[in-house]
């Protein structure tokens, strides 16, 4: 055994099979975002006690679901190392197909919803087939496809307009279920969804594929289908809060996606993921959403002008990096010892 070379396969697997010193420690970073969020919803409460009522939650539930579905979107792909720029382009088409074609018929709702949904995974999947067979850079790839879905709901939907059909609003978001709202239950859901995928083979690859993707090829990990399977499930979940926003402002935008680019990336920044990718929870990038939106009341109820609200976000972002930084700094140390 001692003349016995290791392939570099092996070598990986007896690596990831040591046990590392420290690997179970409490780590406080992962918990800030939290901490950030309890304090922020303590301190807008207090601010306007209103906002605890069910009717006031139910309206800040259904303007806060499109963003979480984006941001969830978002952050399957930084975990990965790259990021998703078309995000805006396929939200965009979800509406102007959504404001345009569907009827208060049951038949058209479930027909055209199933076709936004696969329309915008289709969308994904061709933004992982640039990045991995054309071997174009997320950022590159995402950007020129933006364009083009833009371009595409442009097409369909030239200006704002269109009508919703007012029966999937009293479904979907009016009244509640046990006395709870019913876009309660859909962030609940959201949750739930990231609770079953991290258990799952493929988001430990997206971990893996992130984190060294060198190391996940020699691991056997099939690099290319799943960064495609990655992809197209951003992009249906774009489309699904395409349909949700178009159902809360009962009309179409073919430009709706647009300021969902950003703020999606700014939300997993807030909730401690890695741009390097390999790093984070989807979990805290949600919560790093409801923190983006805290803010915006936060400021409102302390009567600051609305023009500085990005500044302050812009402050708490580099805050949130820098202390991503030394969070990163501290565990190389540790591991070091």
């Amino acid at each position: 055994m001692s003349g016995q070379t290791l392939t570099p396969l092996q070598t990986t697997a007896s690596v990831e099979r040591r046990p590392r010193t420290g690997e179970r420690r409490f780590d406080v970073f992962q918990v800030i975002p939290y901490i950030i969020f309890f304090v922020l919803l303590i301190s807008v409460v207090l601010l306007n006690p209103r906002l605890l009522r069910l009717s006031v939650l139910e309206t800040k539930l259904n303007a806060a679901f499109p963003l979480l579905c984006v941001t969830f979107a978002q952050s399957l792909i930084i975990l990965t190392g790259g990021i998703d720029l078309s995000i805006g382009g396929i939200l965009s088409i979800a509406t102007a197909i959504a404001a345009t074609q569907m009827t208060g018929d049951p038949g058209s709702i479930i027909f055209w919803t199933l076709a936004i949904l696969a329309a915008g995974a289709l969308a994904g999947a061709i933004n992982g087939l640039i990045v991995t067979k054309m071997r174009v850079t997320p950022f590159i790839a995402t950007l020129a496809t933006w364009s083009i879905w833009s371009g595409i709901a442009l097409f369909i939907l030239p200006k704002e307009g269109g009508v919703m059909p007012a029966v999937l609003k009293t479904i979907v978001q009016k009244g509640g279920i046990l006395g709870l709202p019913k876009s309660l239950y859909l962030v609940v859901l959201l949750a739930l969804a990231w609770q079953f995928l991290k258990r799952t083979r493929f988001v430990t690859r997206l971990y893996a594929i992130g984190s060294n993707r060198k190391n996940a090829h020699l691991s056997g990990t099939p690099i290319h289908a799943t960064l495609i399977m990655a992809y197209a499930l951003s992009g249906l979940l774009a489309s699904l809060g395409g349909i949700y926003r178009t159902i809360q402002y009962s009309t179409g935008s073919p430009t709706a996606g647009d300021p969902f680019i950003l703020t999606s990336a700014a939300a997993v920044i807030m909730g401690g993921m890695s741009l390097a990718g390999g790093r984070g929870s989807i979990g805290a990038s949600l919560i790093g959403a409801f923190i983006l939106l805290l803010i915006n009341d936060l400021n409102y109820f302390l009567g600051v002008s609305t023009f500085f609200t990005p500044m302050v976000q812009g402050v708490l972002l580099i805050l949130a990096v820098a202390i991503q930084s030394l969070g990163n700094y501290l565990r190389q140390r540790r591991l070091a010892l």
